[in-house]
């Protein structure tokens, strides 16, 4: 796959997930899909970004760096929202608070198999 391919799979991915577009997750991510070393598959894994939705009803991704090299995707995601409740252990309880996080992403079969992510907690627990 070309990089303005993946790039173009890529975002589109992330405004399927701005949108909330459940039904259409499985177009990007396999079903055989990993986060951190863990198995979730395709279910798991749309489980896991409903209750982020849940947790944070203002959530939206914003792509600040984007790094393509096929079949990798490396991107550090900005978010400005405010969690309802707690997030990430920490008491947020409605505060909006801005953070980033950083992810790569392995494709296979032009959808994204392997996630690895860190969460910059220390930016939040600075703004609390």
């Amino acid at each position: 796959m070309e990089k303005e391919e993946l790039a173009g799979i890529y975002r589109a991915y992330i405004a399927c997930l701005n949108r909330q577009d459940w039904p259409a997750l499985g177009q990007f991510v396999h079903d055989e899909v990993a986060r951190n070393a863990r198995p979730l598959g395709l279910s798991g894994y749309r489980a896991m970004l409903e209750q982020d939705f849940r947790e944070i009803p203002d959530l939206q991704f914003h792509i600040e760096m984007l790094i393509i090299d096929p079949p990798r995707v490396a991107a550090r995601l900005k978010f400005d929202c405010t969690p309802v409740g707690t997030f990430l252990g920490l008491a947020v309880n409605g505060r909006r608070v801005s953070f980033c996080e950083n992810v790569f992403y392995e494709f296979g079969n032009d959808k994204i198999r392997q996630v690895w992510s860190v969460i910059d907690k220390t930016a939040i627990e600075a703004q609390l």
